[in-house]
Order: C-alpha cells, then structure tokens, then sequence
C-alpha cells in the first residue's frame, strides 16, 4: 500500500517527462537518508523517486518513537511493494540500492522492471555463498535471538559503529547514529541467514533474465556488514547474464555507512556516471 508521499513523487515523475531513478533503502535507514542524493539525480535531469518501506514512518524521530510499525516486513513484502509502485510509472525506471536495498534492487531488476541498476554493499541473495566472520558480528544483535524475527530491533551506538561506521571518525560516526539510525525488521536477515537451506527463499534473484538490464555493484573496502567477499560473489554470479552488462567497482577506506557519511557524493557520482550510460 503506497503513503501520499509515494503518490506524490510518482506522480511528479511522470509529469516530468524524464527518466526515473528509484531509491531503495536498507535496514535501519529511513527514505530520507537518499535525500541528497536524490539532489544530485534531479540536477542531472532524472526523476527521483525514494519510497519507504511498508509503514515507514515519516522522520527518524517518529522511527525511534513507534518502532513497532517495522516488525514483520519480508524481503518479498518489500519486494512486491516497490514492484507495484514502479509499474504505476510510466518509464522504466534505474533502480539504485543500499545494502537490504542493494539485495531488492536486484530482485527488480531480475524481474525485469529496471532500465539499470546500481546495488551498494548489496545483502546476499539465494546461492551467495561466503559468510565472513565481519557479517556474522554485525548480524548478530538481530541473529542472536530468535524471537527478533518477529520484531523491529534498534541498534545501539557500538553496534551501528561496527556494522555502519567503522570506517569514520568517533564524532562522524556518532552524528551518523543520531541522525539516521532507526529500528529494522529482524526477518530480512534472518531469510539471509537460511536463504541457501530454503528453496523458496524470497532472497531468490534472477540473475540470467536477459531482461536483467545493466548492473553495477559497489563495495566498500571496509565494510563489515556486506565485505568484499559477498559482493564480489554476487557480481560473479550476476556476471552469468549474457544479455546486459554486468561491473563491479570498489569503493577504497569505505564502510558500510558509504552511502550517508562524509563521502557519499563520491559513491552518488560512481552510480550516476554508470546509470547515465544507459539512461
């Protein structure tokens, strides 16, 4: 179900007559958190779009506040929900997304519903294989209680400083945490954790559709959430795809924050130079 938010940037998309760029966002982040991105898109004439997840609250303090309203969402909920509002539009649009996001943007475009497609630090899909020691530790405040699964859970300063921010100063990293840090569902991390023991795995991507469309992956050096490892095997199995190009480029002294810190209009460069080629 779309908020009057999603109806209003669709409805500007389409009124603008220009390519659109939706923007997915992953765990414990907001749709805010691609505002400045969605800056520089718009000055390089596409339409952005950067809607929530189902009930995403408006504002990181109403986030902190109800953090009920994010137990229970899927990958395929989420899945389905950005797929239904990208089909309201009326252009293809290029998908870019961060972590979670990451791992939904490829789901879209293995459905055929993106022109192109950037996934930063993207979560693993179905038959990603490596599991770092790094992943397992910054899952581990969701993945160490069961009962999490069903539940929205927060993280503290030293958790988000592992998981998002080792890769920045004490002061950027506590700045980050205060003003992007919200409460995420457990269940998305938990279908990560089983994904290659369920054959139906909602974490499933079509990576040889040849309606796939071109594919950039970014990962950051240092991240410790999604390292190197994943994501140079996602794009290894992503590379199967004879029909559409398929790259990968690393961001170096980057963590998993890379897309909200200091740096990040490097990395929203890196996206646009790769989207501007197809799009």
């Amino acid at each position: 179900m779309s908020t009057a938010y999603d109806d209003e940037q669709i409805a500007r998309a389409n009124a603008s007559g220009r390519t659109p760029v939706v923007f997915v966002h992953g765990l414990w982040l907001l749709p805010s958190s691609w505002d400045r991105w969605a800056a520089v898109f718009e000055e390089a004439g596409y339409a952005p779009v950067t809607p929530g997840w189902p009930d995403d609250p408006d504002t990181v303090a109403e986030a902190k506040a109800h953090p009920e309203v994010f137990a229970d969402k899927t990958v395929g909920q989420v899945a389905d929900h950005f797929a239904a509002l990208i089909g309201r539009l009326d252009r293809r649009p290029c998908v870019v997304g961060h972590s979670f996001g990451g791992l939904l943007t490829q789901i879209l475009a293995g459905r055929g519903l993106s022109a192109a497609s950037v996934a930063i630090d993207p979560a693993p899909f179905q038959g990603v294989l490596p599991l770092p020691v790094s992943s397992l530790r910054a899952a581990a405040p969701v993945l160490g209680n069961p009962a999490n699964i069903h539940r929205a859970v927060p993280l503290t300063y030293e958790q988000f400083r592992y998981a998002f921010a080792n890769a920045v100063s004490e002061e950027e990293a506590k700045e980050l945490y205060e003003t992007f840090s919200v409460p995420a569902p457990g269940a998305p991390l938990f279908q990560a954790a089983v994904a290659n023991f369920n054959p139906w795995s909602e974490t499933k991507v079509d990576s040889t559709n040849p309606e796939r469309g071109p594919l950039l992956i970014i990962s950051g050096e240092k991240d410790h959430t999604v390292p190197w490892a994943i994501a140079n095997a996602s794009y290894k199995k992503q590379q199967h795809n004879e029909a559409s190009v398929t790259e990968i480029v690393e961001m170096p002294g980057r963590g998993h924050s890379l897309t909200i810190d200091s740096g990040w209009r490097e990395v929203a460069d890196t996206a646009l130079s790769f989207v501007s080629r197809f799009c």
